[in-house]
């Protein structure tokens, strides 16, 4: 463990501490939200993170790298944009994957791609987002979000040729 995550946990506890001292009740009610929260989110959490490590040992690194590897091209980002699209991964998986997915030969630009179309992108949402929005707002925002996801990987991409 490095320093920085030392002191997150550091920071963490003495704010629990603070709390605490504060307005017990409130703490504790705030454990019992945040266990709550968890046990609703951990069954789907679980089934996602089997279905990447399976997905994972099963897709070689050539395969990636055909895909969504750097010599993959638009072809490779227009992939990645439409994986990250359909796909609802809440972000502390997504940047991992993100990350085993470098190392497995995916390319920067791809994975930009990946990482902001599947935060800025609701296909999978879109139904609940047009009843509050209505149908002809969340397409346009979504189209938007998809162009933008599109610009800012290739900006990403760019941008890593000249960083170290």
């Amino acid at each position: 463990m490095n320093w920085f995550n030392i002191a997150l946990y550091l920071v963490s506890v003495l704010a629990v501490g603070i709390s605490f001292v504060k307005d017990k009740q409130k703490t504790r009610m705030a454990f019992k939200k945040a266990f709550k929260s968890l046990e609703n989110i951990l069954p789907a959490m679980l089934v996602i993170l089997m279905v990447i490590g399976v997905t994972m040992a099963w897709i070689t690194p050539e395969v990636i790298s055909s895909l969504i590897g750097e010599s993959s091209g638009i072809w490779g980002v227009m992939v990645a944009s439409f994986l990250g699209s359909i796909t609802l991964i809440p972000g502390f998986i997504a940047f991992p994957l993100a990350a085993n997915l470098l190392k497995l030969n995916a390319g920067y630009t791809q994975m930009a791609a990946f990482i902001s179309t599947l935060m800025m992108v609701g296909v999978v949402t879109f139904q609940m987002e047009t009843k509050y929005l209505g149908a002809g707002l969340a397409l346009k925002r979504n189209v938007a979000a998809f162009i933008y996801s599109v610009l800012i990987a290739f900006v990403i991409g760019g941008l890593m040729i000249w960083l170290p």
